[in-house]
């Protein structure tokens, strides 16, 4: 089989993650009453799912933890291509046991959650992008075990929340336990 040149136009198979891509997705989050707004680079039947999610502030991620059929498979990976985010691991009760600032910039540009790490992630900048890994196919009625006791999306309550989340991150630091139960 012949080798291709390296002038030759990019196959097909080849899907570009580029600033283009960045700026369209992010147009597209600015503009959804969600704030955020996902490029999926898989089929829902497949094994691995694997996206971007461009986040907005102001966007609510409800707390939530993954969990599979099979031990393992509900770990979560995030690697922050542009901007930054501030990650909150909550106990069950919903209280705020650590933060972790990810940014393109780093120092920390990733991370992998175990499966049951309980959840929520707030964009500390305009037009964060991560891309995120986790086991698929996926199934949207199993994907996600929300914590009780927090609100939905798109209320009032979620919005004062989302806000003191991301004032968590006002001081630069990455680290530590703070308040974060909901009203």
């Amino acid at each position: 089989m012949p080798v291709p040149s390296m002038d030759t136009v990019a196959p097909a198979p080849l899907r570009r993650i580029d600033q283009a891509l960045f700026d369209a997705v992010a147009a597209g989050a600015a503009d959804s009453p969600r704030r955020r707004l996902n490029h999926n680079f898989h089929a829902p039947s497949d094994r691995v799912q694997r996206f971007l999610n461009v986040l907005q502030p102001g966007t609510y991620v409800r707390p939530h933890r993954h969990l599979r059929e099979q031990p393992g498979e509900g770990f979560e990976c995030f690697l922050v291509l542009q901007g930054e985010v501030g990650l909150l691991l909550l106990d069950g009760n919903g209280r705020v046991l650590g933060r972790e600032r990810i940014s393109a910039a780093g120092p920390l540009r990733g991370i992998e959650l175990a499966e049951g790490v309980i959840h929520t992630l707030v964009a500390l900048c305009a037009d964060a992008v991560l891309m995120e890994i986790k086991q698929g196919p996926y199934r949207p009625s199993a994907d996600k075990d929300f914590l009780a006791g927090f609100p939905l999306e798109g209320t009032e309550a979620a919005a004062r929340l989302e806000a003191r989340w991301r004032a968590l991150f006002d001081d630069g630091d990455a680290g530590g336990p703070a308040a974060g139960l909901p009203d």
